[in-house]
C-alpha cells in the first residue's frame, strides 16, 4: 500500500494588466501588488500553508513570483518550509 506523505506544489504566477489598458509602470504594480496580498489572503483564509521563494518586478510592471504552497492539508508539510 501507497500513501502521500507529504506534498507541495511549486507555482509560477504572473500578475499583469491588459496591455491595451496602458497603465503606467508605478500604477500597474500598484495593481499587481493589491492582486498578490488577495492572493495571499485566499491562501491564508483557506489555511494553505505557503512560502514566496521568488518575486520579480518586470519593466512593463507585471510581478512574477514562485510560490511553495501545501497540497492538501491532510499532510504535515512543514519540512517543506524549513
Amino acid at each position: 500500500m501507497k500513501r502521500v506523505q507529504a506534498a507541495c506544489i511549486l507555482q509560477t504566477l504572473v500578475f499583469s494588466q491588459k496591455p491595451e489598458l496602458m497603465y503606467t509602470r508605478e500604477q500597474a504594480l500598484k495593481f499587481n501588488n493589491t492582486e498578490i496580498d488577495n492572493y495571499k489572503a485566499s491562501l491564508e483564509k483557506n489555511k494553505t500553508k505557503y512560502q514566496i521563494v521568488d518575486r520579480q518586478e518586470l519593466e512593463n510592471g507585471s510581478i512574477v513570483i514562485r510560490v511553495i504552497k501545501q497540497y492538501s492539508d491532510k499532510t504535515d508539510v512543514t519540512e517543506y518550509f524549513d
